[in-house]
């Protein structure tokens, strides 16, 4: 299916000093997603990430487990509107 679809998600546990934001940036862009990753004050992840249903749903996947050093403790996700992103960044 060529459904394009927009999720916000917000991962929480040890997930800041961990590279968190580079591999993610990495895996998106492997899949061939679009959107932006950014640390928040409470110490989680902010993502919001857009593509195809099937490579979302994979990168959501990976996000439960995050990068070698990371220890995930959930991961809450939001359908929202398609923002029609450029890439994927980092943001500060």
């Amino acid at each position: 299916t060529t459904l394009m679809i927009h999720i916000t998600i917000r991962v929480i546990g040890k997930v800041q000093g961990v590279n968190y934001r580079f591999y993610a940036r990495k895996k998106a862009e492997d899949l061939g997603l679009a959107g932006f990753v950014k640390n928040e004050h409470a110490g989680s992840v902010f993502i919001e990430v857009e593509g195809l249903f099937e490579q979302v749903d994979k990168f959501v996947e990976w996000c439960k487990e995050g990068p070698p050093r990371a220890m995930v403790e959930n991961v809450i996700t939001k359908e929202g509107e398609v923002r029609s992103f450029n890439g994927f960044e980092i943001r500060r």
